[in-house]
């Protein structure tokens, strides 16, 4: 059993005892199978210094064995996993969601003062539901729009992994594939990240990945309106095969009258068009980077004008029928002066002489008649090919002539 200087023996009541831990879904693991180690009274929490009930499992194949490192009083006062000190609700250091809700940390810091708190707390919480959090969090249930742009919406388990070898890191690790730890270079020291401190997490205090996380919220891309006032139309997407049509227009009425939506589920994506410009920016502005539905962030965009597409549309088909370098060009048209051919092309353009059929006698069969030339519209030269003249085919008899009388 572990001892504290700060705690007393006469106050063992007040010692911590479970029957599960408060664990985010990134901790416990994708085994659905899990088991864990119970210990009662194992360790001290690293805040507040009680002796709590100690669990330690291992999250899944080729992962370290976790435990939690403070008590459950210590994780619903601030709402946060016992072992990695993460936000339950949106999976985000204290310091980033205190900054985002303007919570103000009033928890003390000495060792009297810190004990008399933590046992007063304790006593408000025990009248609660064992998963409401307390304190300044559960009174702050207002979402913020810097914590749905930063928030995750899948588990992050490769925070799971195992810890570097030291062995491998100076060249002595033996073990080869069988070694249970990474063998991958270390961190650089000068790092920022290299230097994490689990108290100043819970407190809220210098925490490097909550700069970092802030950083990346300053530098996030805005999505700017079109300047084509007509469009009206947004562009939604990573809908995955759960969201369903009704769930959208659920959502999206809250800004303004829906015309139309159009759901393309090969895509997982979908189009809403409301009836009025305003109605779609207000959606634009309040969703982008910040909706999530059904467990998954989705994609906002701006649709297109109708307009706007033929124009591409018939750019990109003038790129396509544009001529290949290298190709020989166009025959040129025939001679004016060649006036009887294969397909009895007369010379005058727009004018198209078909000759009348050739008289036969009575004793022969009629031979077929010649197919008509198709006729070109006005203005247009036919364009002439060598094998139309019959003089190039050895032709001698002309065509378009009466048949000779026989003797």
């Amino acid at each position: 059993m572990a001892t504290s200087k700060t705690t007393n023996t006469y106050n063992r009541q007040n010692w911590e005892d479970a029957e599960f831990p408060i664990l985010c879904q990134t901790c416990l693991g994708d085994n659905p199978y899990i088991r864990m180690t119970k210990e009662r009274y194992g360790k001290e929490c690293k805040i507040c210094m009680r002796p709590f009930t100690v669990f330690r499992w291992c999250p899944g194949a080729r992962m370290r064995f976790k435990k939690t490192e403070v008590c459950q009083t210590c994780s619903r006062l601030k709402n946060v996993c016992q072992t990695c000190l993460l936000d339950l609700e949106y999976g985000l250091p204290i310091q980033v969601r205190d900054a985002a809700l303007k919570i103000k940390d009033d928890l003390p810091r000495s060792d009297v003062n810190k004990e008399y708190y933590v046992q007063n707390i304790d006593n408000e919480i025990g009248k609660l539901d064992a998963t409401t959090p307390a304190g300044a969090v559960g009174k702050s249930a207002a979402a913020s729009d810097l914590l749905m742009k930063l928030a995750r919406t899948s588990p992050y388990y490769k925070r799971n992994r195992p810890h570097i070898c030291s062995f491998w890191v100076k060249g002595e690790c033996k073990r080869g594939e069988e070694c249970p730890y990474r063998h991958e270079k270390p961190t650089d020291p000068d790092d920022p990240l290299a230097d994490q401190n689990i108290k100043d997490r819970y407190y809220g205090v210098n925490d490097p990945v909550a700069d970092k996380l802030m950083r990346r919220a300053a530098a996030m891309p805005k999505l700017e309106p079109p300047e084509d006032k007509s469009i009206t139309t947004l562009y939604i997407g990573n809908l995955g095969d759960v969201l369903t049509e009704k769930q959208l227009r659920d959502h999206f009425y809250q800004y303004g009258e829906i015309r139309s939506i159009t759901m393309v589920p090969r895509q997982q994506c979908a189009f809403i068009q409301y009836t009025q410009r305003s109605a779609a920016e207000a959606a634009a502005e309040r969703t982008f980077n910040k909706l999530i539905l059904g467990g998954r962030r989705l994609t906002i965009k701006w649709g297109r004008s109708q307009g706007r597409q033929a124009i591409s549309a018939a750019e990109t088909i003038k790129e396509m029928l544009e001529p290949v370098p290298g190709l020989p060009g166009a025959l040129p048209p025939p001679p004016e002066n060649m006036g009887n051919n294969f397909f009895n092309l007369q010379a005058t353009p727009g004018i198209m002489m078909i000759p009348p059929p050739p008289v036969a006698p009575q004793f022969m069969f009629t031979p077929p008649m010649a197919a008509a030339a198709p006729i070109f519209p006005p203005g247009t030269t036919p364009i002439h090919y060598p094998s139309q003249d019959p003089s190039r085919m050895g032709a001698t008899q002309g065509i378009g002539k009466p048949w000779p009388e026989e003797d």
